[in-house]
């Protein structure tokens, strides 16, 4: 799935291309893409034609388009295959395109969520005071945002007694991490993913802070990572992070540090690459 840095990318060229327009129609392809607007498709189209896109936002791996001047946004989740492309009108329509909106001026241009494994999908919901979708209030901020609490982090940290992977993917504690830059970030830090949290001195804790901005911050400056062609801009062009990972994807290869192979290990439904030299497992395992 998409983390924080590939969402961002697709933010970005929406605020370029979509932010300021009038919607004048939508047109709902699949009912799927509107599953979390429990009114249906008609009612979503309905209720968007004739509002204007405001700037969009987003809070770690979460996208939303708030409407100007109103009370609600469209919340975007892209899930495995869901992408949000700026196209020509007159471009042929996508083999997996699910929703299309229209705009109220000149420029030639639509927005359509295309989605392949039809996991993702558009909704509109309220607006929290604070700015966000209702659905996502609980959602912590990101690492990338200016007011990022750095200390309630260490402490919640501490406190949740779990192990240091686990808890960069709660999106409670912190958002927009996934197994990606978890194990990216980890390697950097040379930390075990299995490590307990309520070890991790405050020093240590921030040393991982700094190395989970720097790889995100890294991946954004080359349009994220792609594996293949489910994740790109909203131009449709991959990002190529994937060029420049140390442990996530390169088993058997050695690593950049030490020359041990990275391994593969089973976790959480997913896997998690490490070097066995570089991040050494806690005793107990």
């Amino acid at each position: 799935m998409p983390e924080l840095p590939e969402v961002e990318v697709v933010r970005r060229g929406l605020e370029r291309w979509v932010a300021g327009r009038r919607i004048e129609s939508v047109e709902v392809l699949h009912p799927r893409a509107v599953r979390r607007h429990p009114a249906g498709g008609a009612d979503f189209a309905a209720r968007l034609t004739g509002e204007t896109v405001g700037a969009p936002m987003r809070r770690g791996k979460y996208l939303w388009l708030p409407l100007a001047g109103r009370d609600l946004s469209v919340l975007g989740h892209l899930g495995m295959s869901g992408q949000l492309l700026v196209q020509p009108c007159d471009a042929p329509d996508e083999k997996h395109l699910r929703i299309r909106l229209r705009f109220a001026d000149a420029q030639g241009t639509e927005l359509r969520f295309v989605d392949q494994r039809t996991f993702g999908g558009l909704s509109l919901h309220e607006n929290t005071p604070e700015g966000l979708p209702d659905v996502i209030a609980h959602i912590a901020r990101d690492p990338l945002d200016p007011l990022f609490d750095e200390g309630a982090y260490h402490l919640a940290l501490r406190a949740k007694r779990s192990t240091v992977k686990r808890a960069l993917l709660d999106q409670s504690l912190i958002s927009g991490v996934g197994n990606i830059y978890a194990d990216e970030a980890l390697w950097r830090a040379r930390l075990h993913y299995e490590r307990p949290t309520a070890g991790l001195t405050r020093p240590r804790s921030a040393e991982l802070l700094g190395h989970v901005r720097d790889v995100m911050n890294a991946a954004l400056a080359v349009g994220g990572t792609s594996f293949d062609s489910l994740y790109v801009n909203v131009n449709g062009e991959s990002g190529y992070f994937d060029r420049s990972l140390d442990a996530y994807g390169r088993e058997d290869e050695p690593c950049r540090r030490c020359g041990t192979a990275i391994r593969r290990r089973p976790w959480m439904n997913r896997s998690s690459y490490f070097c066995p030299r570089c991040q050494r497992a806690p005793r107990a395992l």
